[in-house]
């Protein structure tokens, strides 16, 4: 089974027992989540789409840790002006474990 959920403005398409890297959630981690934004849900012969969520559906999934991305380097540049601006950036994210999908 699968379903496709939104989480922090960004869709995902999970499946139970899979890992998964979100926005930062305030939630501590070891604890439980459920995610009732659910777009669509289904299986091999069967598929639900909902407008825009299905009522009824959620995710349930354990917070595995919260981390900090890999660096990235931002450069800025303006030619002929001497300007130039070398910056890193590293995004926290938040681990899950897709544990349940009922739809």
């Amino acid at each position: 089974m699968f379903a496709i959920i939104e989480s922090g403005g960004k869709q995902f398409r999970v499946r139970e027992g899979q890992q998964l890297k979100v926005a930062k959630m305030a939630d501590e981690a070891g604890s439980e989540v459920i995610i009732d934004r659910i777009l669509a849900a289904g299986d091999q012969t069967e598929v639900k789409f909902g407008q825009p969520f299905i009522e009824g559906a959620k995710v349930v999934c354990d917070v595995l840790s919260h981390e900090r991305d890999k660096k990235i380097i931002v450069f800025k540049k303006k030619r002929r002006k001497g300007y130039s601006k070398k910056q890193g950036h590293r995004q926290d994210f938040t681990r899950l474990w897709v544990k349940t999908i009922e739809a």
